[in-house]
């Protein structure tokens, strides 16, 4: 892949997870009303302040994909957050699903930049 081309996806992803690891302290988005199932899972996390972690992960999987430090690994651990969701939208809540897809993508195609890295891990 072309340098600069993944660099310009590693910052979009980057950005992209700053915003919504901020949202989770901050509240600045609005947030859409879930009902049924989606709205009590979601409840759930909130009261047991996985989302806290989550935006904690986010924020500092953010730094290292700017900063190019450190950035393969917080590119494999934000995979489970892109897949969770993902899975979470496509379930329960199809109407929100876009900005899922969005992070899962860019986070598949910044592991595919980052394919070097993984070469000894996965030989």
């Amino acid at each position: 892949m072309n340098s600069k081309v993944f660099m310009v996806l590693r910052i979009l992803l980057g950005i992209f997870i700053l915003v919504f690891g901020v949202n989770k302290f901050a509240n600045f988005l609005p947030m859409p009303e879930l009902s049924g199932d989606a709205g009590a899972y979601f409840g759930a996390l909130d009261s047991s302040k996985t989302l806290m972690l989550v935006g904690i992960v986010e924020i500092i999987a953010c730094i290292a994909l700017i900063l190019d430090k450190f950035g393969a690994l917080f590119a494999l651990i934000l995979m489970s957050v892109s897949v969770n969701a993902f899975l979470f939208h496509a379930v329960l809540d199809p109407g929100g699903i876009g900005g899922s897809v969005v992070l899962l993508i860019l986070n598949i195609l910044v592991l595919y930049g980052y394919k070097d890295k993984y070469k000894d891990l996965l030989s």
